[in-house]
């Protein structure tokens, strides 16, 4: 499967309304252009999919997939041959199950759920024959670590828990049908991340040192860690450890020490032999897909501009050939029944929402199964264009482009004529945009804005020289590399340098407080999501178990603990700044954010209001980093689509009822916003009755 690095997803939904009722919210110059294509409502892009995360049980029995219950994602479970019979499996009614997965246990699925967005999640098995769910985790301010599944031992799973020592994880050996825990590992020595083998035995290990770099360790004959590799802090994002093989004997390594982009090793445990499986000069190796019965790799993903799957085993070369016939998009295999006759395959291209296929190996068929937005069909989604931008200092920077249908008319990519721009920074900053489906792309290409995501250095998937040229780099080489893709924008016509505006969740939100702050003439306006604003309150309070993390931290960011640390901290927060901010600025936060701690956003809220300078900040007390509960994302995306309407002068549906069910609240600025005071008044009134 694919692998991609975390980054902020917001999901929302609202109801659909005519075209001519945007007119007071819109410009005549960025509307108008657009006035012919139809508005696509925000429900159909930002509500829950109808369905998602498809995947079938090891053994074949059950097809199960993601969908709502009563507007809530839970989990449904069907028979593999009669998907109408499906049944939700959970009874989640808060902010929704997303991550699930099945054990290899006949009848038993496992998910994870947090509370409130608190991201302490707790794995839960569900036994599908009487129904029963048991927390396999029932521990307080515990966040469970999935260690080892395995089809030799169906019936037990290692978990890491945390409930000991808040920032180490204990291995246990835990039995499903009961959810008795055995000790495996009591993690007196520090360890960040365990491997084990498919018989449950520990036998690597990784442990960060106080220079950033990391050791990997393996377990001796006397039962003891040994350090077998070092690495260095320069190739800590880029070099790790992987899995084995079924039978133990080959552990694969993604390394990019002694080179620049990292490729995958096989690794001979008993000689410590390493071979090659792929490289690629432009970009790291990402995900895998490997033979469910040994474990042995058989594609490499290498994504640069966009995905492409590299086969190192030419016996699954024809599936590959079929799957990618599918069409001009990406596609990728969900799940593979441990006999590996039957995949569940997604594809996807940027204007096309996923759509879900089984995969008859045998046979060689592809049978459709379901669209995740089938709402969308026939709506006037837009192409992505790739494009590679040169940094003022040479460095390229592969970035992504959506153009809305008035600035593109024959569909080439190329700009027929300016239009407000958005420019959309990821999160992370340790992650990096890609190619295909976006649901703020498509949003915002439709309002009429084109729409940018920029992989600025520091992103990870280009090589570690790429990475590491964003050390001690926040709101500085980092956002020069922005301000480049901005004018870059500018010169080829796709926007003027008046009507840009920069948005972005977490490293992306404080893109955003730092594009206002540092650059306050560059932008028209913001719109920040759970971004940080003091650099030294955001590395004191990240959670305890990222301790294992902490070093690479402080080395990339800035040391809190060192008095030149702090001050570099204190330099490169927008909340030092704060005075600077002229432009309209909309701030989103949740209250419950282990990550990114409420109190980002109340700092600068607060010295903002004290120099009387306006901001609309928008809280809820039910989320954490992001907005998971539908009603609270259709709300935040209604606000922020009349903010920007307002600054870029785009199209925009009338906020309306869309606060309905959310637990929305609006601190200080709800005037900013056209209709935001009034929609709160009909909310306030509906909540009391």
């Amino acid at each position: 499967m694919r692998h991609t690095a975390f980054r902020l997803t917001l999901l929302a939904s609202t109801v659909a309304v005519a075209l001519a009722a945007q007119a007071a919210h819109a410009a005549p110059s960025a509307a108008d252009r657009i006035a012919g294509t139809e508005l696509i409502a925000r429900d159909a892009l930002f509500g829950n999919p109808e369905r998602a995360n498809v995947q079938l049980s090891p053994d074949g029995k059950y097809l199960s997939w993601v969908a709502a219950v009563d507007g809530v994602l839970n989990v449904w479970v069907a028979p593999a041959d009669n998907p109408a019979q499906a049944k939700a499996v959970t009874q989640d009614k808060a902010r929704g199950i997303r991550s699930y997965f099945w054990s290899y246990n006949p009848d038993t699925l496992l998910y994870l759920r947090d509370s409130g967005g608190d991201e302490d999640f707790h794995l839960y098995a569900v036994d599908l024959k009487t129904g029963q769910a048991k927390d396999l985790t029932p521990f307080p301010k515990t966040t469970a670590q999935v260690a080892g599944v395995s089809p030799k031992h169906p019936g037990t799973i290692l978990v890491g828990m945390n409930d000991r020592d808040t920032k180490w994880h204990d291995i246990y050996k835990v039995d499903l049908a009961s959810g008795q825990r055995t000790l495996l590992e009591k993690n007196e020595s520090e360890i960040g991340g365990y491997i084990a083998d498919a018989d449950y035995q520990l036998r690597y290990a990784t442990r960060s040192r106080p220079d950033g770099g990391a050791d990997v360790l393996k377990h001796s004959a006397s039962g003891s860690w040994e350090k077998v590799e070092d690495i260095p802090f320069e190739d800590g994002l880029t070099t790790s450890p992987g899995g084995l093989t079924l039978d133990g004997q080959t552990l694969y390594f993604t390394d990019s020490r002694g080179r620049n982009t990292s490729a995958l090793f096989a690794v001979d445990v008993a000689s410590g032999k390493r071979t090659l499986v792929l490289e690629d000069a432009r970009a790291d190796v990402g995900g895998t897909l490997a033979d469910p019965k040994t474990g042995k790799v058989q594609a490499v993903s290498v994504d640069y501009l966009r995905d492409e799957w590299k086969v190192v085993d030419p016996s699954i070369r024809a599936d590959l050939e079929k799957l990618e016939a599918i069409g001009p998009g990406d596609v990728s295999v969900n799940t593979r029944t441990l006999d590996d006759k039957t995949w569940i395959v997604a594809y996807s291209a940027a204007e096309a929402p996923l759509v879900y296929y089984r995969y008859d190996r045998p046979a060689g068929t592809l049978t459709k199964l379901f669209s995740a937005r089938p709402k969308l069909e026939g709506k006037p989604l837009v192409p992505q264009w790739p494009v590679e931008i040169t940094s003022r200092d040479n460095k390229t920077l592969v970035s992504y482009l959506t153009l809305p249908r008035s600035a593109d008319a024959d569909n080439d990519g190329k700009a027929n004529a300016p239009v407000p721009l958005v420019l959309l920074v990821h999160g992370g900053p340790w992650a990096r945009d890609s190619y295909g489906y976006g649901g703020y792309n498509q949003w915002l290409a439709n309002r009429g804005y084109a729409v940018l995501s920029v992989n600025f250095r520091g992103s990870t998937g280009f090589g570690k020289d790429f990475t590491n040229a964003g050390n001690g780099e926040w709101a500085g080489k980092m956002h020069d590399d922005l301000i480049d893709a901005v004018q870059w924008a500018v010169k080829q016509g796709v926007t003027t340098e008046d009507k840009v505006a920069i948005m972005g969740g977490s490293y992306g939100g404080y893109a955003t407080l730092a594009g206002l702050t540092f650059t306050p003439d560059t932008f028209a306006c913001g719109v920040d999501i759970v971004g940080p604003s003091n650099l030294n309150t955001l590395l004191s309070t990240v959670p305890p178990y990222w301790a294992s993390f902490f070093e690479q931290l402080a080395k990339r960011m800035g040391d809190p603990r060192t008095e030149a640390g702090k001050a570099w901290l204190t330099e490169r927060s927008p909340l030092t700044r704060a005075d600077q901010i002229k432009k309209p600025l909309l701030i989103g936060q949740g209250a419950n954010d282990p990550r990114v701690k409420q109190d980002e956003s109340d700092q600068i809220v607060k010295a903002m209001t004290a120099k009387k300078i306006p901001v609309t900040y928008v809280l809820f007390p039910d989320e954490g980093h992001g907005f998971a509960r539908p009603e609270n994302s259709k709300a935040f995306n209604a606000v922020a689509e009349g903010f920007l309407a307002q600054c870029l002068g785009g199209r925009a549906e009338p906020i309306g009822n869309d606060l309905k069910g959310s637990s929305i609240s609006v601190p200080t600025g709800a005037d900013g916003v056209l209709g935001l005071s009034e929609a709160l008044k009909r909310h306030t009134q509906e909540v009391k009755k």
